[in-house]
């Protein structure tokens, strides 16, 4: 027998797909009409074709930021990936631990990111913070404030423990999916700790794990408030992500139209980095 077709449904999503088209694609739209217009002023514009798109590529200021948002990303990737294995691994699968880990887990992910930022910035002063505080006394030189190393370390150290849960969240649930029986036969094969997690615990949380690669990535290269509201970008422009310095573009120096273009290029760069990881991923899941 056929299936049979009930396009009734798509009334259903019709309401999502025009609020999605109102929030989404409308400013979408203006966003490329400026991207190829310029203007002197009094809402008067003329086009301008790909001239701002060919100085953005062409600016070394948009690669600068683009090297250290890389850098960010790659540093949060390995960092909070592993970490939000090994503390998956490690939580109770039974029992009263188990809801209040998951609690404590919630926790960071339920803080928005403008607290979460001006928390940091507060921890790490070094003479009000507890961690600024507590470093200058045990000896060491830090000040986020000055020092570009310093800030950077507070910016990921911020991001790790922000967003950490999120990972171990999806790897526990990955995890609480395998069924016993799989484990019972590992053990009457004497398994050990190593060849249960490459075999059995890895491969139940491949597509979690890509789920989770793939928001982590997205949402680092797209960070802006934690570090704006730390940093402020600084000292210098050593914390100047994409995202802070489309904003300085756009807002502090009321260029439009070349903000309008790297937005897109911003856009279209994370749209194809996700898509490479997404198929990297599942190429190899596929191998296996």
């Amino acid at each position: 027998m056929g299936r049979t077709w009930n396009n009734k449904a798509w009334f259903m999503v019709l309401p999502v797909l025009l609020l999605v088209a109102f929030s989404a694609i409308i400013p979408l739209m203006t966003v490329v009409n400026y991207s190829v217009q310029d203007t002197f002023g009094n809402n008067v514009f003329f086009w301008a074709g790909a001239e701002w798109f060919e100085e953005i590529l062409h600016s070394d200021r948009f690669w600068e930021a683009m090297g250290r948002n890389l850098v960010f990303s790659a540093i949060i990737l390995v960092i909070e990936i592993p970490l939000g294995i090994f503390i998956a691994l490690n939580m109770p699968k039974k029992g009263w631990g188990v809801p209040v880990c998951l609690v404590l887990m919630a926790l960071p992910l339920l803080i928005p990111w403008n607290v979460v930022g001006t928390i940091w910035q507060v921890f790490g002063r070094v003479d009000i913070g507890l961690l600024g505080y507590t470093l200058r006394a045990i000896g060491f030189d830090y000040n986020y404030v000055n020092d570009p190393f310093d800030a950077w370390i507070t910016v990921i150290v911020m991001d790790v423990w922000h967003w950490t849960s999120l990972v171990v969240l999806l790897c526990y649930a990955g995890l609480v999916s395998i069924p016993d029986a799989y484990y019972q036969a590992a053990k009457i094969d004497g398994a050990s700790r190593w060849a249960i997690f490459r075999y059995i615990q890895l491969p139940k949380m491949n597509r979690v794990l890509l789920i989770a690669v793939l928001l982590r990535f997205m949402d680092s290269f797209m960070i802006y408030t934690e570090p704006f509201v730390v940093t402020g970008g600084g000292p210098g422009n050593t914390t100047t992500f994409l995202s802070i310095d489309l904003v300085k573009l756009a807002i502090g120096e009321f260029n439009l139209g070349e903000a309008a273009a790297m937005s897109i290029v911003y856009f279209l760069i994370i749209m194809l980095l996700s898509w490479v990881f997404y198929t990297v991923m599942t190429a190899y899941d596929e191998e296996r």
